[in-house]
């Protein structure tokens, strides 16, 4: 899928003849084209010097439309089905876009790109829009998915994994490698792991595919936040794949792709902040617990959202 976005940038063939063509020709759905938008911008960058970053790139082929954003810390790519009369791609103001597509009815939209003057006609009901958009191959490079899957994890397993360890990473910039989850693949195990200075957490959860030799990699916190929120309503397992370099982790799914760029560093060694041993224990209902700490979680805003527990011998409540 993202093969396209690579083949754009960088090779003689597909769309580097995008002037040798009048014009892109497609038509899809408005509920379709406003849902791929919302996803795709999530990798849109907002404060950034270099301009093309700020657009979506739409391209047409092989009848799937293609969007395509990148703040180049995470990129994503998202096809959608369409009718396409004839191929080629721009890139147009992000938000310009989306705000125009979510504002229309719900009908048919037609699409038309002039190579020419580098200009897109929106076609919708009554409504008639011409934006001026920037050459496709100006698009920066987007990591492409490849034969060589690193491995593949279960989307339930990987969302639910990620929103147990995720809220443990550091918020600051001060150690760069506490900002990121650490992420091992040894076997037919996954072992993620965060910690903030005051917090840590550790899970380990099964992955579908065996890797040949451990792999030790940091991925942005923020990357995988926003990877739990695209993958939301996902359900076939997601392939992972890290490069060589390790550099970069694609995430794959039918209609998503997902790239970050990958933390560099030593991710401390939580196995000595885990305690080996204990003189007191605790067992207590989790939904219970629960309650009883966002209640006391009130009186904690005003004291540096500290919340003391005292525990007292007592008999075995759990059923």
């Amino acid at each position: 899928m993202l093969a396209l976005m690579y083949t754009i940038t960088h090779k003689s063939s597909g769309y580097s003849s995008f002037r040798e063509m009048e014009k892109m020709k497609l038509s899809c759905t408005q509920e379709a084209l406003s849902k791929a938008l919302n996803i795709v911008g999530r990798a849109v960058a907002t404060r950034t010097t270099l301009p093309i970053v700020t657009n979506v790139l739409i391209s047409a082929e092989d009848s799937q439309l293609r969007l395509a954003a990148t703040n180049l810390e995470i990129g994503i790519t998202y096809k959608m089905p369409a009718t396409v009369e004839e191929t080629g791609a721009i890139a147009i103001p992000a938000r310009l876009i989306t705000e125009l597509v979510h504002s229309l009815p719900n009908e048919r939209i037609d699409l038309e790109v002039s190579q020419q003057n580098l200009a897109m006609t929106l076609r919708c009901l009554r409504f008639d829009a011409r934006i001026k958009g920037l050459d496709a191959r100006d698009f920066p490079p987007i990591l492409a998915p490849s034969d060589e899957v690193t491995t593949v994890v279960n989307a339930e397993t990987l969302k639910e994994a990620v929103k147990q360890v995720v809220f443990a990473a550091a918020a600051d910039d001060t150690r760069p490698v506490l900002t990121g989850v650490y992420v091992k693949l040894e076997g037919e195990e996954m072992t993620l792991a965060a910690a903030d200075g005051f917090r840590l957490a550790v899970l380990r959860s099964p992955i579908l595919r065996e890797v040949a030799s451990p792999i030790e990699v940091i991925v942005p916190a923020r990357s995988l936040s926003e990877l739990t929120r695209i993958i939301e309503e996902e359900e076939k397992p997601i392939e992972l794949t890290i490069t060589p370099s390790k550099g970069q982790i694609l995430f794959h799914t039918a209609s998503v792709d997902m790239f970050s760029q990958l933390i560099q560093g030593t991710f401390p060694n939580y196995n000595q902040l885990i305690p080996s041993s204990f003189t007191s224990r605790v067992v207590v209902l989790t939904e219970d617990f629960l309650k009883a700490t966002r209640v006391a979680a009130i009186f904690a805003r005003d004291s540096s959202g500290i919340v003391r527990l005292q525990m007292t011998p007592g008999d075995d409540m759990l059923p």
